[in-house]
């Protein structure tokens, strides 16, 4: 908890000026590492299951790519909603025809995959269990 709670902390103390800075690359990476088992959560919702990526869309800033697979299928891209230059925070989710999740038949989500791409080409990749990602 002492990991996260620094994470979080960490964008409200590096002052004005300094939004876009804090979520390139370099920035979101070491964040992104320390908090990777929170990257994603399943939640059963309307009769499908929804993988939520909102924890990886407010560093989406500093990816350049984000990809899942669902139960070791075919990796698919996520497309985050774009990152708003020259809006303070960039990193701001209007959820203007975005919703942060996708769906998926209910029961059917096993396990997801993410692996992150970042700005300066290198990744990092996670893979979650339904009983370790889902939320009530």
């Amino acid at each position: 908890m002492r990991v996260l709670s620094l994470a979080l902390c960490l964008p409200l103390t590096l002052g004005a000026g300094s939004a876009a800075a804090q979520f390139e690359g370099m920035s979101v990476k070491p964040i992104l590492e320390m908090t990777r088992a929170n990257w994603i959560a399943v939640r059963e919702w309307d009769g499908q299951d929804l993988i939520y990526f909102t924890h990886i869309e407010v560093y989406r800033c500093g990816l350049s790519r984000i990809d899942y697979s669902v139960n070791d299928g075919k990796a698919q891209s996520y497309a985050a909603e774009p990152c708003h230059e020259g809006r303070t925070p960039p990193n701001a989710m209007t959820l203007e025809g975005h919703l942060p999740f996708v769906a998926q038949p209910l029961g059917s989500v096993d396990t997801v995959t993410v692996r992150l791409t970042f700005e300066d080409g290198s990744e990092a990749s996670a893979r979650f269990d339904r009983a370790g990602a889902l939320i009530d």
